[in-house]
């Protein structure tokens, strides 16, 4: 690699996720700084959420991801990437992601599998599309009036 091209797909992504789990580490909302995760996003960036999730939508730019990761962390307490794995190097990346994680409002703990494709175009993400296996698991689990299934 040369001192002017981009760093693989797979390196920004790795980055990203070291600096995601630095991020939840410090504790929630307002202890955290989106400026370590902020070189690893495109300015016009989108992240699409399931529409059934706590903090589902398509959050855009670095101000929607900068929301989008305060809401991540008042919504859990704990958000461990246990495993994943890069299923793909070029073209968009898949990745399969299984989260040990609880819940900030009701304390409940769940085990889920996250599969994502992520694009990176000229070294930062640029879109990320997660899909969750039961998405009305995870809103149960993350609000108090929900049963948990």
């Amino acid at each position: 690699m040369t001192a002017t091209s981009a760093p693989s797909a797979r390196l920004v992504l790795e980055g990203m996720y070291r600096a995601e789990a630095e991020y939840l580490a410090a504790g929630g909302p307002g202890k955290a700084s989106f400026t370590t995760l902020a070189p690893f996003f495109a300015p016009d960036v989108e992240l699409h959420q399931a529409d059934g999730l706590p903090y589902g939508g398509v959050w855009r730019g670095h101000a929607g991801m900068e929301r989008f990761f305060l809401v991540m962390s008042a919504t859990w307490d704990r958000f461990d990437m246990a495993e994943q794995t890069i299923l793909s190097d070029s073209g968009p990346l898949v990745v399969h992601t299984h989260v040990r994680a609880r819940a900030r409002a009701t304390g409940r703990e769940l085990d889920f599998p996250i599969l994502q494709t992520v694009t990176v175009l000229g070294g930062l993400i640029t879109e990320v599309h997660p899909f969750y296996w039961d998405t009305a698991a995870i809103a149960a689990a993350c609000s108090p009036t929900l049963e948990n299934h």
